[in-house]
């Protein structure tokens, strides 16, 4: 049986009303969820097809950080595996004053973020196309904040507060599942773990950093 599908008006109402996005934001997400569909029917972006999935799971999932950490005192963030953009496009959206670094290593999505940017009218946001490890080892940004949904597991994360890393004194925020546990040598830096719920899903932001 087909699912019947949430009118596009209705989507953009629930998420006016929890978002709160004044008219020129809501107009830039309507523009990136329209191409970003339009996109995944040529090659594979996202798994979720329809307008209510993307900005259900994609933009709202995305914002739910803005609920646990005071994103107007955070001036730059780096968006691990970024993937279609997620976290770090909407979070650029919605506080347009974030400097932001997507990084990501497959060309085709390279090609798709290049072309949101330049759809959606956005300064200070950058496509870096190398590798965690990296990026770790090669770069020098200055980043209060370091964002992935789940792109790497927390082991692979946690490289970032090596004693020799440049970004050892940020934060890490990373999505997971009502059910994930950290590994044994990641716990250490765990500073926190919020939930929130995202339809009917429980969902989990685990906030990283040097032990202190």
């Amino acid at each position: 049986m087909k699912i019947r599908q949430k009118p596009a008006e209705k989507v953009w109402a629930e998420f006016q009303e929890d978002v709160k996005p004044t008219k020129e934001q809501l107009l830039q997400f309507q523009r990136y969820a329209a191409y970003l569909l339009e996109c995944n029917e040529f090659f594979n972006i996202t798994a979720h097809t329809e307008l209510s999935g993307v900005v259900r799971q994609h933009f709202e999932d995305s914002l739910a950080l803005a609920g646990f950490i005071d994103l107007t005192t955070i001036t730059s963030v780096a968006d691990i595996g970024t993937g279609g953009g997620f976290p770090g496009i909407p979070l650029k959206i919605m506080f347009p004053h974030l400097k932001v670094v997507l990084l990501e290593v497959n060309k085709k999505k390279q090609g798709f973020l290049a072309d949101v940017i330049k759809i959606l009218g956005l300064t200070d946001i950058e496509i870096c196309a190398v590798d965690w490890r990296t990026f770790l080892r090669t770069t020098d940004y200055k980043i209060d904040l370091f964002v992935t949904r789940a792109a790497l597991e927390d082991l692979e994360l946690i490289r970032v507060f090596k004693p020799a890393c440049h970004y050892n004194t940020a934060t890490l925020a990373y999505w997971a599942s009502k059910d994930w546990e950290p590994h044994p040598k990641a716990q250490p830096f765990i500073q926190r773990t919020e939930t929130y719920r995202l339809g009917h899903k429980e969902r989990k932001l685990i906030f990283m950093g040097l032990p202190k």
